[in-house]
């Protein structure tokens, strides 16, 4: 198969990580970008050569199966990287984010995954990456529901890379710190935190950058990395070192 064959899927991609890492892409695969936007999703993709988009919202029912039957079904490389933050103490967090969270973080990726694994076996060939964030590898006070659905990548990515190992399917999670991002300027922190107080608490003194996180995508995907499967990589200019 030529590269410049390989179809990606990178949802959550209309902004932040996943439009950065769609742009880094967009040369070297058929890129598929999916949001909830489809103005803003059909501009991008004028815009960057992009192969495809759907615009939808991963939570409402059947959303993965939705998304499988609209775009290309034959995805080589998968990036989940859709997911919404919550910031609240546990008391005070309400059911309509948890379930909201829950499947947006964890349901949909499991999903997606269980559509398009069916073509990476049948080729023996697949990238999956699923983005986490280093708050489910630490913990994060008062944003313990992002902690708990993105931990839940890191178990989901180990067992997936055992059941493809002998498919040439491999399975990682990236785990991400503080990214500089739209998210940088949520006021739900900023009620919180300046961002220079954020800074104060990374041993680098520096947020990641998106580019940064589309690279490591791309060593994971190349041929270099075959043998890492099953890895949860921290990407946190030292955050979760402790300070």
């Amino acid at each position: 198969m030529s590269i410049m064959n390989k179809n990606m899927l990178i949802t959550g991609s209309s902004r932040g990580i996943g439009l950065v890492t769609a742009k880094y892409f967009a040369e070297k695969f058929n890129v598929f970008i999916t949001g909830r936007n489809e103005e803003q999703l059909k501009k991008l993709c004028t815009e960057n050569n992009f192969a495809g988009y759907c615009a939808i919202d991963l939570t409402v029912d059947n959303a993965a199966k939705i998304l499988f039957d609209t775009l290309n079904k034959d995805i080589d490389i998968l990036i989940n990287n859709a997911g919404c933050y919550v910031y609240s103490n546990v008391e005070n967090t309400k059911h309509e984010d948890i379930i909201q969270s829950i499947k947006l973080n964890t349901i949909a990726s499991y999903e997606l995954i269980k559509y398009y694994v069916v073509n990476m076996k049948r080729q023996k060939y697949g990238r999956i990456i699923n983005i986490g964030s280093i708050s489910g590898v630490m913990g994060e006070a008062n944003a313990s529901l992002y902690s708990l659905t993105k931990s839940s990548l890191i178990g989901m990515t180990k067992a997936l890379a055992l059941e493809l190992a002998q498919s040439n399917v491999t399975v990682n999670v990236i785990n991400p710190g503080w990214v500089d991002t739209e998210l940088i300027e949520n006021e739900s922190l900023n009620d919180e935190f300046t961002k220079d107080e954020i800074l104060e608490t990374i041993p680098q003194r520096r947020f990641v950058t998106p580019q940064e996180i589309a690279s490591l995508c791309d060593y994971l995907i190349s041929d270099s990395a075959k043998g890492i499967t099953g890895q949860s990589i921290n990407i946190c200019a030292g955050l979760s070192l402790g300070f």
